[in-house]
């Protein structure tokens, strides 16, 4: 290694360690684009501020969106309005938005399956995130399971997970039915969030079901009052349209076979 190539590793480093390390990465191509330009001390500085910024932005998208676990999902531009026969397009509209987040409030989706719940909280999570806040997307079974531990230490850092997060999605709450230790843990989960942390819940039953989702649970009342004291809550009713696309295609199969 030569004396030059020494000293640009030696700059490399020295960059690194003051973290501008997306900057050290295109050091090269930075000092000759700056040379050959000639570029003033002034715009030295606000190319290298940019640089990293940018890249800086980019790596927290990315990790926001690999934190959120929101998945796969289709755009928003995709949702047929007209296929539910009860849709409140305005909160939704609005709650794309993303004003809910900034006033700490929550958005419960009550209706049955294949009606668009997921997916339209799953564009909700996804501004949020483009947006730059941080969102945990989860279903009830899996944000359950993972706080049923014996470690009274683990449990409690485990719900820190679930406190954190500028936007927690709630997915599929009350599909399935739990002991009233369970209500306990979503208790404390949305007790800790309350007033502070928006929470968006997606269920297929109306509220004055779920004490048969979380029976001899003593809680379900306190946990509805904490939920729905600052929220919006709208009804999706109508047909599956999941068991309508597969109508039509199992149709469109039958037509090709003739």
């Amino acid at each position: 290694m030569n004396s030059s190539d020494a000293m640009n590793n030696n700059l490399k480093s020295q960059l690194e360690n003051i973290s501008l390390k997306s900057f050290a990465q295109n050091i090269d191509d930075f000092i000759a684009r700056a040379g050959k330009a000639r570029w003033p001390p002034r715009k030295i500085i606000e190319e290298m501020c940019h640089i990293e910024s940018t890249e800086r932005a980019r790596l927290s998208l990315e990790h926001r969106l690999r934190f959120s676990g929101i998945g796969r999902f289709k755009p928003i531009a995709d949702f047929d309005w007209n296929w539910p026969t009860e849709i409140d397009r305005v909160i939704i509209e609005q709650a794309l938005s993303l004003d809910f987040i900034h006033e700490g409030r929550n958005l419960i989706l009550i209706g049955g399956n294949g009606l668009g719940k997921t997916m339209i909280v799953k564009n909700i999570a996804h501004n949020a995130v483009m947006a730059g806040h941080s969102v945990l997307f989860r279903s009830a079974s899996d944000i359950i399971r993972h706080l049923q531990c014996d470690s009274p230490l683990l449990r409690s850092r485990r719900l820190q997970a679930y406190v954190r997060p500028q936007m927690l999605v709630v997915d599929e709450l009350a599909y399935l039915s739990f002991d009233d230790n369970a209500a306990d843990l979503l208790y404390e989960v949305v007790n800790r969030r309350y007033e502070r942390r928006s929470i968006v819940i997606t269920t297929n039953r109306p509220f004055k079901e779920w004490n048969q989702v979380f029976p001899n649970a003593t809680c379900i009342a306190t946990l509805l009052d904490r939920l729905i004291h600052h929220a919006d809550v709208t009804a999706i009713n109508g047909n599956s349209y999941r068991l309508h696309e597969s109508q039509i295609e199992t149709s469109k199969r039958r037509s090709l076979k003739k």
